[in-house]
């Protein structure tokens, strides 16, 4: 009796984390790889520049939409079941391209006064519109004044 073995493999990707510049790679769970060509991996794409993932898009795109003209036309049904994973490979490349294109953007801004608004940290709006500590803690003249003049008055209990 046959039996059909299906391969494991740990898959090791770079994720951006918002709060930090910084590149950090994580663990995922193994799953069953497929043998299917469309699939594009991951872990290929992290190590391509944008030239080739740009290349790469506009070919899967293309792909993609030979595909759908063969499904209207009624073609075989083996390749139409590739549909869904180039639609996916698609998202993958560009799920990469955007995620390089933030961390560029937060490299570039790093050292600005001003961050853009996609690039902050999503806060509620209560807290957004919170004063920031360094207005929080202005006093004014005459507050400094009264606070010289007048300190905090201390207390002593004695002990018998």
């Amino acid at each position: 009796m046959p039996t059909s073995t299906t391969t494991f493999s740990l898959i090791f990707h770079p994720v951006f984390d918002i709060d930090n510049i910084t590149q950090q790679r994580r663990w995922y769970a193994p799953f069953p790889r497929s043998s299917n060509s469309a699939r594009v991996k991951p872990g290929q794409l992290w190590g391509k520049g944008k030239d080739d993932l740009k290349k790469q898009l506009d070919e899967l795109k293309t792909e993609l939409g030979q595909l759908r003209v063969q499904k209207i036309a009624g073609g075989a049904s083996s390749k139409l079941t590739r549909i869904h994973d180039l639609r996916k490979s698609v998202a993958r490349t560009l799920t990469v391209i955007n995620a390089n294109q933030r961390h560029q953007l937060r490299l570039f801004y790093a050292k600005k006064k001003y961050l853009p608004l996609d690039l902050r940290p999503k806060l509620t709006r209560a807290i957004r519109r919170r004063l920031s500590k360094k207005d929080a803690a202005r006093v004014t003249e005459k507050q400094k004044k009264k606070q010289t003049h007048f300190p905090a008055r201390k207390y002593a209990v004695k002990a018998e």
